[in-house]
Formats: C-alpha cells, sequence, structure tokens
C-alpha cells in the first residue's frame, strides 16, 4: 500500500463544500498546513470567521472526507479562527479599535430589524468573536432594553466615551444619553453629526465587529454611516410582505450605490408558529427573500420565524441567543452569522488591490 500524497489530500479537500464559505476549504485558502506521517493526517484550518460551535461538525465532515483515501488511517484536524480586518475600496478614515464594520438594515420599519441585529451580534460573540453594538437608531433608540443595559457612560479622559457591556458585548446608544420617553426632536444635520460622534468618540476596545443598528429606510443616517464610514458590508433584513419587499429592493440598492458589499439577506418573520399548537403557517406569503436574493445575485442568509418568544425575550432584555442557547431559533442566528463572517472573510484583505492609485506628474 502506497503512502498518501498531500496532493491527494487537497484533491480530496477539493470536494467537501464548505456550508457558510459555500465553496471548499482549499479553494477558499482555509487549509493552512497538511502533514503525513504513514497512515496519519494531520490537517491545520484556519477560518476567517468565528465558528466556535461549528467547529465539531467541520471536524467531523472532514475527516470522513479524507478517510476514504486509500492508506489513510487516522485522520487529525485542527481548527482555528483568524478574524482579520477585511479592508474595502474606500477613502475613509478607519475606526479606532474596530476591524470590521457591518451595518443591518432595512427598507421599511417593522420588519424585525433591531431584534435581528442584537440576535446576529450575539452569535458571533458566542461563536467566539470581539464584538460590538452602535445603535445607530437616533430617533427611536431600541438596543438598550433589548441588551438590558441601563446606565450613562463615562469618559476617562473627557474626549472619548466608554462603551458599556453586557452578554460580552461593547454597546453604544443615543439611548444611553438621553431618557427613554424623551424624544429627539432633531434635524437632519444634528442627527448625522451625532452618529458621527457616537461612531468615532466611542472608545472601542479591540473588535473584530461593529454591528450597527441602522433605522429604517434610505436617509441621512444611511449616507453618512456608507459615505464616511468604511463599511465592510451589510445586511439586508426584510419580511416575505411583497410591499416589504420592495423596501428591501431600495435598500439594498442603495448600499450598491455606495459601493457598500451587501452580504446577503435575512428573511424575517417567514413563517408564523403558533404558540398553542406549533402549526407553521407563511402569513407574509412565500419565497420572498429567496426571489429577491436571486434578482440581485446575493446570498439568502437565513429565514426567521414570527415566534412570540423571540419578541418576548427581546423586549425583556435577554434575547434569544442567550435566552434559549440550544433552541432551533439561537442556532438559526448562529447560522446566519456565521454566513455573514464567512461571506465577510472573502473579501480581499489587500488595501486598495482592486483601484490602484493614480499619480498626476504636472510637467514644465
Amino acid at each position: 500500500m502506497s503512502e498518501v500524497t498531500r496532493a491527494q489530500v487537497e484533491a480530496r479537500l477539493q470536494e467537501y463544500v464548505e456550508p457558510h464559505l459555500g465553496k471548499d476549504l482549499v479553494a477558499a485558502r482555509c487549509v493552512e498546513d497538511i502533514r503525513i506521517n504513514g497512515d496519519k493526517v494531520s490537517i491545520d484550518l484556519v477560518l476567517g470567521f468565528p465558528a466556535k460551535r461549528w467547529e465539531v461538525g467541520l471536524r467531523q465532515a472532514v475527516q470522513e472526507t479524507v478517510q476514504g483515501l486509500d492508506g489513510v488511517g487516522e485522520v487529525a484536524v485542527g481548527i482555528r479562527s483568524n478574524i482579520e480586518a477585511y479592508m474595502v475600496e474606500s477613502s475613509n478614515s478607519l475606526v479606532s479599535g474596530v476591524k470590521n464594520i457591518i451595518a443591518v438594515a432595512s427598507g421599511k420599519g417593522g420588519v424585525g430589524k433591531s431584534t435581528t441585529t442584537v440576535n446576529i451580534a450575539l452569535a458571533l460573540a458566542t461563536e467566539g468573536a470581539r464584538v460590538g453594538v452602535l445603535d445607530a437608531d437616533i430617533y427611536g433608540p431600541s438596543v438598550p432594553r433589548m441588551l438590558g443595559i441601563t446606565g450613562k457612560p463615562d469618559s476617562h479622559d473627557g474626549k472619548k466615551l466608554e462603551p458599556l457591556s453586557n452578554y460580552g458585548m461593547q454597546v453604544m446608544s443615543s439611548g444611553f444619553l438621553i431618557d427613554e420617553e424623551t424624544p429627539m426632536v432633531w434635524r437632519g444635520p444634528m442627527v448625522t453629526q451625532a452618529l458621527e460622534q457616537l461612531l468615532r468618540d466611542t472608545n472601542w476596545h479591540d473588535l473584530d465587529y461593529l454591528v450597527v443598528d441602522m433605522p429604517p429606510g434610505t436617509g441621512d443616517i444611511q449616507l453618512t454611516l456608507s459615505q464616511k464610514v468604511p463599511v465592510s458590508g451589510a445586511v439586508i433584513v426584510t419580511t416575505p410582505q411583497d410591499i416589504a419587499l420592495l423596501d428591501a429592493r431600495k435598500g439594498l440598492r442603495m448600499f450598491e450605490k455606495v459601493n457598500v458589499p451587501v452580504l446577503g439577506i435575512v428573511e424575517n418573520m417567514s413563517t408564523h408558529i403558533c404558540s398553542q399548537c406549533g402549526h407553521e403557517e407563511h402569513i407574509f406569503g412565500a419565497g420572498g427573500g429567496q426571489s429577491i436574493a436571486e434578482q440581485y445575485e446575493v446570498d439568502l442568509l437565513g429565514s426567521l420565524p414570527l415566534a412570540l418568544h423571540i419578541r418576548e425575550q427581546a423586549d425583556g432584555g435577554k434575547p434569544t441567543v442567550i435566552s434559549e442557547p440550544d433552541g432551533q431559533s439561537a442556532e438559526s442566528y448562529r447560522e446566519i452569522a456565521r454566513r455573514v463572517g464567512a461571506k465577510l472573510s472573502q473579501q480581499s484583505t489587500e488595501k486598495g488591490s482592486r483601484f490602484p492609485k493614480i499619480v498626476v506628474n504636472k510637467e514644465s
């Protein structure tokens, strides 16, 4: 029996498509090393996204794939995550302490965007990333209540605000600076200035991801964030309802126009699950998220149900990923979070790799 070669192992690995990356581990440049000692094969994988709860499943899938080779007896698989700053083509200055900024947006209100935002952020954190949340909905900040955070931020140097925290995440919101029932009666320029200050005057501490809960629509705040901040990617939240899909298209096109990569679509309230009998029904329609994803050639990151417990847990300050970590809804959020991180990891890490610097010399 001849000894297996590295080329054979790589060829076999190319047959396995990693579900979050949507490609094989060799093409995704996740294979760090392959060592062969007799019939024992050791494979070291490095993922560009957090995947703590997925490691067992990934290890088993890789072992089963490689063990089919003749001459292979034992397969050992080491897995680690290394989250880098996935640069985008942008002239905007970076935000100190933040590697990647992910904007979560919707074309209209009432689609569960904020609930989706906090659960995706918590999912990224529980998968092993360092995560922050910025509540950019200046007029209607809801993140403090959803994450069960009260109090006001401190400033150690009189210049920068220290983010508040809960569930291992750093959080900043205008809701920390005003009473919960006080309305923000501000014009557009004041709102955009407040957003920039909350973003850049917060002392973020070594974040892999800053997840931004955007207000609904395509107005001043959306343009300010996308034009003045290096946003790594955007996630669009919609429901299957036709009117929501129409507005979601507008949000998607807005990010395209300002050159912010759209990482994918999240279809919220895809089905209604009866709290009494468990019956599942498509009360807002079916297939809308998949349709818009196909139309604009972006990924459908996942679908989430309209369930009473998701709303109650968010309103109570203990979102689903924390309240029921082993439940089906929490796993759906983690799956979406892993796909967001994986999609982001496949973007170019070389700053300016696609756009060369142009120098014009003035001759006398």
